[in-house]
């Protein structure tokens, strides 16, 4: 039978991070890959109307978003109750959204300019003045294809 011997002083070997790095990179480039930025802080008060025809966009960066609705409670001092318009972090008047949109067209690539698509979030409770007003500022604006945003119906509605 074998003799075992406790009497040698082994020590834990160190530990290898020679792969660490590598481990940590991939972890940001994978966070980095898979995480959205929120581009635009809603300002107004938004609930989608419900609809049965629905269609989803395929080129979302054609796509530029005018909300219509209610200032948010933080807004409300200042702008008031009444519908306003909200374009890039932005209140704007009526008047104003052919500039607006005059702006976003200049920013997009030239063989994507006539591609550009305005898509209308309009909360369920406004007043129709205000979007008719805004269509016909698109239209100045030669912004001729727009569309409204909703929700799909329940089946149980």
């Amino acid at each position: 039978m074998g003799k075992f011997n406790k009497s040698g002083g082994r020590e834990m070997p160190e530990l290898n991070t020679s792969s660490l790095p590598d481990l940590i990179f991939t972890l940001l480039f994978f966070f980095m890959i898979t995480t959205t930025m929120r581009e635009n802080e809603l300002m107004v008060d938004f609930t989608a109307p419900t609809a049965t025809e629905l269609t989803k966009l395929e080129k979302k960066s054609l796509v530029t978003y005018l909300y219509i609705g209610e200032p948010k409670e933080q807004y409300r001092k200042k702008m008031g109750t009444e519908s306003r318009i909200q374009m890039n972090d932005k209140f704007i008047e009526v008047a104003e959204v052919r500039d607006f949109v005059s702006q976003e067209r200049a920013n997009m690539k030239e063989e994507d300019q006539g591609l550009m698509q305005v898509s209308l979030k309009v909360d369920i409770e406004t007043k129709m003045g205000i979007v008719s007003d805004v269509k016909q500022a698109l239209r100045d604006a030669q912004a001729l294809k727009i569309n409204y945003s909703a929700v799909p119906r329940g089946e149980n509605k």
